[in-house]
C-alpha cells in the first residue's frame, strides 16, 4: 500500500518535497515511479527510480527541476520539485514497478500498485 503526502498551497518559485510511504517489508524489491494529473489532462509520468536508488529517470518537462530520491530503511520514495510554477499544478501520484527487470517504465500501464495522490496548487 502506497501514501503519497506532502502537497499543498505554495508559490511560484519555491520548492516543495513530496514524499511516498510504503507499507510492507518488500519496499526495496520495487522500482518505483512518480507522475501528475493536472486538472482536466491525463496522468503522464514525471520520473523513476531503480531499486536501490542509483538510476533515475526523468519526463524531459521537468529534467533540472525535480530529483527523485529513496529511502529503502524507510519504505519511502521521494519527489524533490524546485522552482514551482503554475504549470506544475497536478494531483502527484506514486507507482511501484514490480516487474523484474531493470528498465525504468514510463506508462501508467506499467505501474502494478499506486497510492493516493497529494495535490500541489502553484499560485503566481
Amino acid at each position: 500500500q502506497l501514501q503519497a503526502y506532502g502537497g499543498g498551497l505554495v508559490q511560484a518559485g519555491d520548492s516543495l518535497r513530496l514524499s511516498c510511504a510504503a507499507s510492507g517489508s518488500t519496499f526495496s524489491h520495487y522500482k518505483m515511479g512518480w507522475f501528475r494529473q493536472a486538472p482536466g489532462k491525463e496522468r503522464v509520468f514525471v520520473g523513476a527510480i531503480s531499486r536501490n536508488g542509483g538510476t533515475t529517470s526523468y519526463a524531459d518537462s521537468v529534467k533540472g527541476r525535480f530529483t527523485i530520491s529513496r529511502d529503502n530503511t524507510k519504505n519511502t520514495v521521494y519527489l524533490q520539485i524546485n522552482s514551482l510554477s503554475r504549470e506544475d499544478t497536478a494531483v502527484y501520484h506514486c507507482a511501484a514497478d514490480r516487474t523484474n527487470t531493470k528498465f525504468l517504465f514510463t506508462g501508467v500501464d506499467d505501474y502494478a500498485s499506486w497510492g493516493q495522490g497529494t495535490l500541489v496548487t502553484v499560485s503566481s
